[in-house]
């Protein structure tokens, strides 16, 4: 079964990333994610203000807002897809995960199938 992986980070760096990690620590999950044969996909995301979020109103008007948001301390920083057996096999992946750690969390979501 696929599951979907969002990383958050409670707090960041000086450079945008995650402020409980390093480079390295992502380096050697992301290997171990390939090396398990589960990766589905996975990206980084670039720094938060370069977001733009863009709602419509009930009378179909759009509006666009320019990044950073207030209405959040936590920062979505990436994802990963993976495909394991079940959900405890997910969750022990997600708390693998360096993003996981101290401010940080990894929401785990099935990802929905249609065509079962």
């Amino acid at each position: 079964m696929k599951y979907m992986m969002l990383i958050n980070s409670g707090s960041i760096d000086e450079n945008g990333g995650a402020a409980e990690c390093t480079v390295e620590d992502w380096t050697a999950y992301d290997k171990a994610v390939r090396d398990a044969g589960i990766l589905v996909s996975g990206e980084s995301l670039a720094d938060l203000v370069t977001a733009t979020r863009v709602r419509v109103g009930p009378d179909g008007e759009r509006t666009v807002t320019d990044g950073p948001f207030a209405e959040t301390r936590e920062v979505l920083g990436g994802f990963y897809v993976i495909d394991v057996p079940d959900l405890d096999v997910a969750l022990d992946w997600a708390a693998r995960c360096p993003g996981a750690r101290g401010s940080g969390s990894v929401l785990v979501r099935p990802v929905a199938d249609f065509g079962a």
